[in-house]
């Protein structure tokens, strides 16, 4: 697989780490979600991505940018990417915290998930 494509897959659903100290569950309340992400940044290996409360996400995957923007739509974070200017798609993600990680599941909870740390 290459690495556009699989970082591709990783862009996709977007995942990020929260402190140990956070519960378990689903967030269900944009008020939750921007008092989780902002001002941090979401990594993993060969991945930096910001998404900010004004509904953009900046960031770089591997050597390309990474564009788009998001909005809360009922309990789902909804997002439109681009990467390296190829579109990712329209998107609407469940949100959840398992123990020191936030996941974003694709396909409103039903897809694939991938893990960022949130720094």
């Amino acid at each position: 697989m290459s690495s556009k494509r699989f970082l591709c897959t990783t862009l996709t659903v977007i995942t990020l780490a929260l402190p140990a100290h956070a519960e378990s569950g689903v967030v269900t309340s944009q008020t939750d979600f921007i008092n989780l992400v902002n001002g941090k940044t979401l990594t993993r290996p060969l991945v930096r991505i910001e998404v900010r409360p004004d509904g953009s996400i900046t960031g770089r995957g591997a050597a390309w940018d990474v564009t788009g923007t998001w909005n809360w739509q009922g309990s789902y974070f909804c997002r439109d990417l681009y990467w390296g200017g190829d579109p990712l798609g329209y998107n609407c993600q469940q949100v959840s915290i398992d123990g020191g990680s936030i996941q974003f599941t694709s396909d409103e909870g039903r897809g694939d998930s991938a893990a960022f740390r949130l720094n």
